[in-house]
């Protein structure tokens, strides 16, 4: 019985954590457009899935050619929110 109760606390706990607020996420997109934007396009960026360590490597490589990220968390959590690993790819771009 305490197990059990054990099991669901910590289900609880792991579904808020995993829950993305809207307001980091908002905040985030704002960051994208301030710190991605000036150097590629967003077709680049939201055309990947990419998990919560490959979007953190993709960060850390960004910085390191220069880019300065104000609220990397919020850029984070709006990444993986919007173009995580766990999100269906997009429709292909059709050529014209």
């Amino acid at each position: 019985m305490m197990t059990a109760r054990l099991w669901l606390v910590a289900g609880i706990l792991a579904a808020i954590a995993l829950g993305a607020d809207q307001a980091v996420v908002e905040r985030g997109q704002k960051e994208e457009a301030r710190s991605c934007i000036p150097c590629h396009s967003l077709r680049l960026i939201h055309s990947q899935r990419l998990s919560k360590a490959a979007w953190n490597k993709e960060l850390d490589k960004m910085a390191g050619w220069g880019t300065v990220v104000n609220d990397r968390d919020a850029l984070l959590e709006y990444l993986l929110a919007n173009y995580g690993d766990d999100k269906p790819l997009p429709a292909p771009a059709m050529s014209k």
